[in-house]
């Protein structure tokens, strides 16, 4: 305890040298360090009044990009649980690897990751054989409320090892979450039922968990990397695809320029919308999980015309 306690002292003054992105440790709480916003919010509904939590991306910023500073590298450290998805932030894998093997949860290790588009051919020459594949793992699997619950439940479990007094509260909470997720599920389930469409073109190819558990078809103008440029080519087989399924609307995202899609919307002949794949906040919200997945399936239900 001792230990801990220096440590997230020395995070403190570096904070107070440097500015953002850490918290100190509360005395009689437990120390947890979510490396993105969904995850944050699950160890925060979890945790309850038993837990610290910081997330280490910064509001309005991608999370893939996440450069750890010092002070953060001495929180994770210094924290009693790191929550983090394997191979979406290299930054903190390999700070977990080298600070807290022995006190972090991979959420992977519950909810495996599925192949998504990638898209890599139309952006890059074709590499070798035994290189990077047309297809990668998708990170996004919060985006399927029933993948969080099961997420949830393991927080649960990882919290009460590391404070074995509130295991019951947090079993608890983290059931009471479940319960709020799959309310949330049958609202999609029940809401994109009956479409005119099942096609979603979005700007880059991070709702593949979400098409399949609701039975949509993901068009991709991207793949899986957010910041990726499309080809002439890539541009002109979605505009055909679009086209094609009578697209009305061509999705886009918070964290991420509109202009690709809003250039393919005005050559197909749709409008845009925002389409969140909650990889975080944007600086100031007070908006949380369910409040913008209930706004992404207001907007889909208006873009497929559903009944």
């Amino acid at each position: 305890m001792l230990s801990r306690i220096l440590i997230a002292a020395a995070a403190l003054t570096t904070l107070a040298a440097c500015g953002g992105g850490t918290e100190p440790a509360v005395p009689g709480k437990v120390d947890v360090v979510a490396g993105f916003y969904p995850l944050q919010f699950v160890a925060q509904r979890v945790g309850g009044d038993h837990v610290q939590v910081t997330n280490l991306a910064q509001p309005g910023a991608e999370p893939h990009d996440l450069e750890l500073k010092p002070s953060q590298i001495t929180q994770v450290a210094g924290a009693d649980l790191v929550i983090y998805l394997k191979g979406f932030q290299p930054e903190l894998d390999k700070a977990v690897e080298q600070n807290a093997a022995a006190k972090s949860f991979d959420v992977t290790t519950v909810t495996p990751l599925e192949k998504g588009e990638a898209h890599e051919h139309e952006t890059e020459p074709s590499p070798a054989p035994d290189a990077k594949q047309d297809e990668e793992l998708d990170p996004h699997v919060w985006l399927d409320p029933t993948r969080l619950a099961t997420i949830a439940e393991a927080v649960a479990s990882q919290l009460g090892k590391a404070d074995a007094t509130y295991a019951a509260d947090y079993t608890a909470n983290a059931q009471a979450l479940k319960a709020e997720l799959t309310k949330l599920d049958g609202e999609f389930t029940a809401g994109l039922k009956t479409c005119e469409r099942r096609e979603i073109v979005t700007s880059h190819a991070a709702f593949g968990y979400l098409a399949k558990r609701y039975d949509l078809e993901q068009i991709g103008i991207t793949g899986l990397d957010p910041e990726a440029e499309p080809t002439p080519q890539r541009l002109a087989e979605v505009a055909e695809e679009a086209k094609e399924h009578d697209a009305k609307t061509i999705f886009f995202e918070t964290l991420v320029s509109p202009k690709v899609a809003e250039a393919l919307a005005k050559e197909v002949g749709a409008k845009t919308a925002v389409l969140d794949p909650l990889e975080g906040l944007a600086a100031g919200s007070t908006d949380d999980y369910f409040s913008v997945m209930r706004a992404n399936l207001k907007t889909l239900r208006e873009a497929l015309g559903c009944a």
